[in-house]
C-alpha cells in the first residue's frame, strides 16, 4: 500500500497540475505608487513605459504620493487589500498587479514583475520554469498550485520513515495486548496530540518569517539550508548499504537519546493501566515524536512556511493552509493505525521503501532550495 501511495505522489508531482491564469485579451490593471524625487521610481517608470509598449493589454495607473497626499490614502487601502505586513509599508516604489505586490525596484524585481504579468495574461514565461530531475524527468514547478504543493509536501513529510518508527513501534506493542479499546484510546490520543503540536510548530515557523523584516535574506538562508539538506539526503541514498547496520562509537547524539527515551516510554505506556497519568504520558510521547520529526523532516516545515509567506496571503488563509498541511501529514499515520487497530496486524516499512523515499525527499528539498534562491517567483502562486 505504501508503495502505491508513494508512486501516486511522484505521478502527481511530475504532472504539475493546475495552472490558473487570466484569460488572454483582458485589460490588466497595474497600480504604480511613486515619488517624483525617488531615483528608483524613475527607473521603474522607464521600465513600465517599455512594458506598456510590449504588452498593449496593460494599463498602468500612476499615483504620485508626495505632491498628491490623497494618494497615500489610496495606497493604504491597497495595503489592506493585499495584506501587506506593517514592516513593509512606507517604502516606494510600490507596484500592484492583480495577483501580487512588489516593493522597490531593481533588475530582478523588474523581471519578477514581467513574469507575473505574463502569467496573468496567460502567456508562457521565458524564465526558467522546468527543473530536470534524474529518474522523474522534467518538472514544471510554475504549473503547480499552492494547494497541490501543500498536499505533496505534507504527504512527503508524513511518509518519512525516520519519523514514523515510533508509531509503528507503538502499534506493535499495542497489538500484543489484543485490546482494540486500548489501541484506539492510546493511539487516537497520540495522533491527535501529534497533529496539534505539529500545527503549532508550523504556526511558529510562519509567524517567525512574517515578522522578520529581511525577507530576501531569510529566503536565501532557507534556500541554502534546503540545498544542503537535499545534498545530505541524496548522499545518504548513494551510501545506503542494504542488510547492514552502521557501527557507532558508543556516544549517542541528541536525536538518538530522544529515540531511546521514546522507546522506553512507549513500552511503559503499552503495558500500564489506563489512567490520567497514562494520558499525560501519551501527550509527552507525542511531543517527543515531534522533536524527532523536527530532525527527520529535514526542514520541510520551515521550507513550506517560507514558501507560504512569499505568496502574501490573507492571515486566515495562511492558517488554513497550515491546517491542510497538518491533515495530510497525519493522514497516513491515521490510515496505518486504523488498519492495524481493525485487523490487529502489524504494519511496517520495507528497506526498499526507505531507500527510494530518501532519494525522493532529497531531490524535492534540493529543488525547493534552488527555487527559493534563484527563482522564488515560481513558488508564488495565483
Amino acid at each position: 500500500m505504501k508503495k502505491w501511495i508513494f508512486a501516486i505522489l511522484i505521478f502527481c508531482f511530475a504532472l504539475g497540475w493546475f495552472n490558473f491564469v487570466f484569460a488572454q485579451g483582458e485589460v490588466l490593471q497595474i497600480n504604480f505608487f511613486y515619488s517624483a524625487i525617488c531615483p528608483h521610481c524613475d527607473e521603474e517608470e522607464e521600465f513600465l513605459k517599455e512594458l506598456e509598449k510590449k504588452y498593449p493589454e496593460i494599463v498602468v495607473n500612476r499615483y504620485e504620493v508626495i505632491s498628491h497626499p490623497q494618494n497615500k490614502e489610496i495606497l493604504q487601502d491597497f495595503y489592506e487589500k493585499y495584506q501587506v505586513p506593517e514592516g513593509k509599508r512606507g517604502w516606494i516604489p510600490v507596484t500592484l498587479t492583480p495577483t501580487r505586490y512588489f516593493i522597490g525596484f531593481n533588475q530582478q524585481i523588474g523581471e519578477d514583475i514581467e513574469n507575473c504579468l505574463k502569467e496573468c495574461l496567460g502567456e508562457e514565461s521565458t524564465a526558467f520554469q522546468k527543473i530536470k530531475i534524474p529518474i522523474f524527468g522534467s518538472i514544471n514547478i510554475s504549473k503547480l498550485s499552492l494547494p497541490l504543493l501543500t498536499v505533496i509536501l505534507g504527504a512527503v513529510d508524513g511518509l518519512n520513515p525516520c519519523a514514523m518508527w515510533v508509531l509503528l513501534f507503538l502499534i506493535a506493542l499495542l497489538i500484543n495486548t489484543r485490546s482494540r479499546k486500548r489501541m484506539w484510546f492510546i493511539g487516537g490520543t497520540f495522533l491527535a496530540v501529534s497533529g496539534i503540536f505539529y500545527y503549532l510548530i508550523l504556526a511558529a515557523w510562519l509567524n517567525l518569517f512574517l515578522v522578520i523584516s529581511y525577507v530576501n535574506l531569510t529566503r536565501i538562508l532557507i534556500g541554502v539550508f534546503a540545498l544542503g539538506v537535499g545534498i545530505w539526503q541524496i548522499k545518504n541514498f548513494i551510501q545506503f548499504r542494504p542488510g547492514v547496520c552502521k557501527v557507532s562509537d558508543g556516544k549517542l547524539n541528541f536525536q538518538e537519546r530522544i529515540k531511546n527515551w521514546l522507546k522506553n516510554h512507549t513500552e511503559k505506556l503499552a503495558a500500564s493501566p489506563l489512567t490520567f497519568a497514562i494520558f499525560g504520558g501519551i501527550i509527552l510521547l507525542a511531543i517527543g515524536l515531534n522533536l524527532v520529526e523536527f530532525f527527520c523532516s529535514a526542514g520541510l516545515p520551515a521550507i513550506y512556511t517560507k514558501i507560504l509567506t512569499l505568496n502574501h496571503l490573507n492571515p486566515l488563509i495562511y492558517y488554513l493552509y497550515l491546517l491542510l498541511y497538518t491533515f495530510i501529514f497525519i493522514l497516513d499515520d491515521l490510515i496505518i493505525f486504523s488498519l492495524a487497530a481493525i485487523t490487529l496486524t502489524k504494519i511496517g516499512f520495507t528497506e526498499k521503501y526507505n531507500y527510494w523515499a530518501t532519494l525522493f525527499g532529497g531531490i524535492l528539498i534540493f529543488a525547493l532550495g534552488f527555487l527559493l534562491i534563484f527563482k522564488p517567483e515560481f513558488l508564488m502562486f495565483g
